[in-house]
């Protein structure tokens, strides 16, 4: 039998892409975080994993007071998120958009209590919403430029 080639671009690669309606499920199902990945000042590469909730196609999250991550999306706003899910056969969703920020506490405190539902469960929400929505963090939100999402890897 001859061994598979390793694709050298995805589109080389025989893949199973999935649907929008796919894509958000994948998004939205269960607990796990994505990688956010920034460029430092300095040029280096810097990923953070993140809790985070979908707004339509936005992609919202918090960002702690003064995090690494605060001075990366102020200073560049580009950014790329990876969610994926680790057994076989393998799936992922990378999403790169263009960051806004708002530190208006209370469509922090919204947003922060829905993402703290996600994670945390409806009766702990409130009190992670409160905790993550205070002067100094921030609110941020993804705007989608390019979506790639694609099921079955290992198919």
């Amino acid at each position: 039998m001859k061994p598979l080639a390793p694709c050298q671009e995805l589109s080389e690669c025989q893949v199973h892409r999935m649907t929008p309606d796919e894509t958000r499920s994948f998004l939205l199902e269960g607990t796990g975080t994505a990688a956010l990945a920034m460029v430092r000042a300095d040029g280096w590469p810097h990923v953070a994993p993140v809790w985070f909730t979908l707004d339509g196609n936005d992609l919202l999250f918090n960002s702690g007071d003064n995090m690494v991550k605060d001075s990366n999306l102020q200073r560049d706003g580009r950014v790329v998120l990876m969610v994926d899910d680790e057994k076989p056969p393998f799936a992922f969703v990378s999403i790169e958009g263009d960051v806004g920020l708002s530190d208006d506490l209370d469509t922090m405190r919204r947003w922060a209590t829905r993402i703290a539902a996600r994670y945390m469960g409806d009766d702990q929400a409130d009190a992670y919403g409160k905790r993550n929505a205070v002067t100094g963090e921030l609110f941020v939100r993804v705007r989608p430029t390019k979506i790639v999402a694609v099921k079955g890897v290992a198919d």
